[in-house]
């Protein structure tokens, strides 16, 4: 009998897994079991398919189920859900169709992903009231804004998702409100940056800064009534933008320890306290670069790398899970915005620290070549020994083209001078002589060198 991998889960990291698996071990037996009817979905590029620039909801399928089953070899189970783990047995209880039974393994991944966060407030379960998160919910809010259609949105939350939709909704000619619980838009970017885009985002919808959602109630038969700071505000939809939370019940029922994140923890292999048990995605911790500590950044490159990385260990061939440096970048309206490493001196200081920083304006072409763009840059590094820990960037070209560059240097452990004399590229469409990242690391070497 041929050994057998279950995989709970059958989006990034399941399926990554899975298709790593079939390649490394011909042999393998390999059963995905996923609770809905989609598997293996760009679930980013949802608020893209709310706006109408993705016309299919099938577009975001990356690999459809019958290539999955009839190319790969891979036994896939739409509609079919783990309601229990248990590890000492090395098996699982599915159900499916109103019927459970139990499963056997070998080994297991646990790649159940992660879900909407939704405050606990009234009115949060109208019909009117959606999250984002999966291709159902896509669906959903486009069918609702071109069958109605609205005429207003209110956005809970001023993070990725929230910018996103805001975006979407205005641009189908809503108008938008985005309600933020903090005192900024965008908290895991340098304050310098994320008031460039809060600055961009009030010239096209209305954003309310330290207000909680308190409460939503029905006016008349279609209007809603949004209460926060003490003030009320009439919308036609709210979107819940408010982050996502791991799915680890299921794991945490069955033992399975979870880290200080909250999230699933696991050793450099994806392994949980259970060695034949793996975790993977959304639901499961990383290891940051900069601390080598555990850490949660539910996005799309961990957890189809870690999936794959774990594919190959069960298929025979161990491969390390990769370190995380919380990379990313979103479109704010006509703005590019990125991130990388320990972008805020708030959290470099936390993990230990003595952080320093700096952020300049720079031109994102020669100042001769047409049409230049101003770019922010902010970057981070630790006083004490000059290395480089973060930075985040803004602007309306050319940045993320930038922040892949600052990521590559926070994996090298580089330090603010030897980022200012990488030898990047030059040439008068595409940036100046002293490029904008180079600018801001001799600006901050600076710095440095006169403490």
């Amino acid at each position: 009998m041929s050994e057998r991998f279950v995989i709970i889960g059958g989006d990034a990291a399941g399926m990554s897994a899975a298709s790593k698996a079939r390649r490394s071990d011909p042999n393998l037996e390999i059963i995905v079991l996923e609770k809905g009817e989609w598997v293996s979905y760009g679930a980013c590029g949802l608020p893209y398919y709310v706006k109408g620039e993705v016309e299919q909801i099938e577009d975001l399928v990356a690999i459809t189920p019958e290539e999955f089953v009839e190319k790969r070899n891979i036994d896939l189970r739409l509609n079919h859900e783990v309601t229990e783990i248990r590890p000492e047995r090395k098996s699982i209880i599915v159900a499916e169709g109103g019927e459970e039974q139990e499963m056997r393994f070998d080994k297991l991944l646990i790649a159940v992903g992660a879900s909407p966060i939704v405050p606990d407030i009234p009115g949060s379960d109208m019909e009117e009231v959606f999250t984002l998160h999966g291709l159902d919910d896509g669906k959903e809010i486009r069918s609702f804004v071109e069958e109605k259609p609205p005429d207003r949105a209110a956005i809970v939350g001023g993070g990725y998702i929230g910018i996103e939709m805001a975006e979407a909704l205005h641009d189908r000619g809503l108008e938008v409100d985005v309600i933020e619980g903090l005192s900024r838009l965008l908290t895991p970017f340098n304050p310098d940056v994320s008031d460039v885009v809060q600055s961009h985002l009030s010239e096209r919808v209305d954003v309310h800064l330290n207000d909680f959602v308190e409460g939503i109630s029905r006016v008349g038969s279609e209007e809603l009534r949004i209460s926060f700071g003490g003030q009320e505000i009439l919308s036609d939809m709210v979107v819940m933008a408010a982050g996502v939370q791991p799915n680890v019940q299921l794991a945490e029922e069955a033992g399975v320890k979870l880290g200080p994140t909250g999230a699933i923890s696991t050793d450099e292999y994806g392994r949980t306290n259970f060695p034949d048990v793996f975790a993977a995605g959304d639901c499961a911790e990383a290891t940051n670069t900069l601390t080598g500590g555990p850490d949660y950044v539910p996005l799309a490159l961990t957890a189809n790398r870690d999936g794959r990385a774990i594919g190959s260990t069960v298929g025979g061939d161990p491969v390390l899970l990769a370190e995380i440096a919380g990379t990313a970048v979103l479109k704010a309206f006509d703005l590019e915005v990125a991130r990388t490493g320990l972008a805020v001196e708030d959290r470099a200081r936390r993990e230990g620290f003595d952080p320093i920083s700096v952020t300049i304006k720079a031109p994102s072409r020669a100042g001769y070549y047409p049409g230049p763009k101003r770019i922010d840059v902010s970057l981070v590094a630790d006083e004490t020994s000059g290395l480089l820990l973060g930075g985040s960037m803004v602007g309306k070209e050319g940045v993320s083209k930038r922040i892949d560059t600052l990521a590559a240097a926070l994996s090298a452990s580089m330090t603010v001078s030897e980022l200012e004399n990488l030898d990047l590229s030059y040439a008068p469409p595409f940036g100046p002589t002293w490029d904008p990242l180079l600018t801001a690391a001799k600006v901050l070497a600076g710095r440095l060198n006169r403490l």
